[in-house]
Formats: structure tokens, sequence, C-alpha cells
């Protein structure tokens, strides 16, 4: 069957498009009810007929859902993904653009220069193709691209660690903040620090970023209880740390910056956290 050959590479698509697995498994399901009712003895090139519908879908509700998120209370942040639920992951481009951090990032795109970048960076599209699939012209898509790249340029450090250097940054944090050193914790952190938290008026969580290393450091202190410990996971194809705070389970991810950690994502929503949290927390 074809569409199931494909599904997963589907669900990544739909996902970085739209920063949500619920709403990616929902346009993927309506993409299955559209492959079900075609003629398949017309469709020459099953994949390409299928990433289109997919693209078109998410793009349109896309749209929708940006009203609803200029609603959300405090800091939308995406919907974490565990790694093996992510689709394939086989070069770095794939990687790069299911990462917690570029994530966030393009939210910061139009939902046309959005999915320009995704089908270009991640699934290598050729642009006359991205053309067809967005609507636009060849010229109009490569400059859809053009300007999507400089605008995520502007907050993507451009030499990103590696896993294990991630993993030894995170292992650092967690000792740090668990321990109360907040001394190892500055010397950790960037100095334009930007920490975000995602409560989605459900849980108790920071309703505006807190901006710059001391702010920073003493948000941590104040919330983080003496001894805490983390479990670590692999989220979005980058170890993240799972946590309690108040008698709620969070997760904890971040993004590097010239060797230290410049932002750090803390999801606390519990709808986001269902798929996702450890049996144990």
């Amino acid at each position: 069957m074809d569409f199931e050959e494909h599904r997963p590479t589907l669900l990544g698509l739909a996902y970085r498009l739209l920063g949500s697995m619920w709403d990616a498994e929902d346009v993927v399901q309506e993409a299955w009810l559209r492959w079900q009712t075609t003629d398949h003895d017309e469709i020459r090139d099953p994949r390409a007929f299928l990433v289109t519908v997919v693209s078109r879908l998410a793009i349109d509700q896309l749209r929708s859902a940006r009203v609803k998120r200029e609603a959300y209370t405090g800091s939308w942040l995406p919907e974490p993904v565990l790694t093996a639920d992510a689709g394939p992951l086989d070069t770095a481009e794939l990687r790069d653009t299911v990462s917690y951090a570029t994530l966030h990032l393009m939210e910061r795109l139009s939902p046309p220069e959005r999915a320009v970048f995704v089908l270009r960076e991640a699934f290598e599209f050729p642009y006359d193709e991205i053309a067809r699939v967005v609507g636009v012209s060849v010229a109009n898509a490569r400059q859809l691209h053009r300007r999507a790249a400089l605008r995520l340029a502007d907050g993507r450090d451009r030499f990103q660690p590696t896993g294990e250097e991630h993993a030894r940054l995170l292992e650092r944090f967690i000792e740090a903040a668990g321990g109360g050193d907040l001394g190892a914790l500055a010397e950790i952190l960037h100095e334009d620090v930007v920490i975000w938290s995602d409560g989605g008026g459900r849980v108790r969580a920071a309703l505006r970023p807190i901006l710059g290393r001391r702010k920073a450091v003493a948000f941590i202190g104040g919330v983080t209880p003496d001894g805490a410990e983390g479990v670590v996971a692999d989220v979005n194809g980058l170890p993240a740390v799972w946590s309690v705070t108040g008698g709620h389970p969070q997760l904890v991810a971040f993004a590097v910056r010239d060797g230290r950690i410049g932002e750090i994502f803390i999801i606390r929503n519990p709808d986001k956290l269902r798929r996702v949290a450890p049996a144990d927390l």
C-alpha cells in the first residue's frame, strides 16, 4: 500500500509545518481519506501527490492556527515529540528541521515561507515542484526560501554542537539547577539567554519571556527545588530533561549559542506532554 509506505514521511512533513503532532495526524488522516477517493491509476508519482496534499492541507491549517496562537495564554511553544516518532531522520537537514529550537524559530515565518523552507531544506524538493505545491512561480519559491533562510539565520548559531556536546551541557544544567549551584548555572548560560515557558493557561508558567542571564538564573533558582532530579529523554532529535516543579511535570529543552545555553524552552502544558511524558513522572 503506497500510503502506508509514505506515512512516516508525511507525518514528519506535517509536524514540521505545524509544530503539533496532534494537528499533523489530523492532516495525514485527511490526506488518507483523499487518497482513498482518488483514481490511483492516474497518479504517476504517489509520493509527490501525497506530499502535495499534505503540504496544502497543513498550510491551510497553519493559517487558522496562527490566529489561535496569537490569543494563546502566555508563550505558545511547539508540541514536543519523541525522536523515534519524528519520522525519518537520516540526513542532517531532516534532524535540524525537527529540532525544537528550529521549530520554535519557524513560528516567525508565514505559512508559505515555512512550507517552502521545509520542502527545500528537509525534503530536498526542486523549486519547480515546490512552486507547484505552494501555488507560486518558481522565482517566487526561490524568493520565499531565501527570505525564510535569512529570517531563521538571525536566531540560529552557525556552529551547532554535536549530540554529545549538547548532552554534556544538559548534564551540567541538571547538576547546577538541581544542586542549587547558581554560579555554575550562570557559567553555562549565554549572557543574552531567553527562557520561554508554556503552560497554556492550564498550569502556572511565566507569561512572558525571561530575558538575560541574571533574570534567568534567579528564575531557575526560584522554581527548582533543592535536590531536584531530571530524567533525560530523546526529544526532537536531541536530549532534553523531564522534571517535576510545583507538582506538575515539565519538559525542558534548549538551544545553544556560542557554546552556552542561549534559549531554554519549558513546556508545562499537559495537553502537549501526554504522549511523551515518562510513565514514572
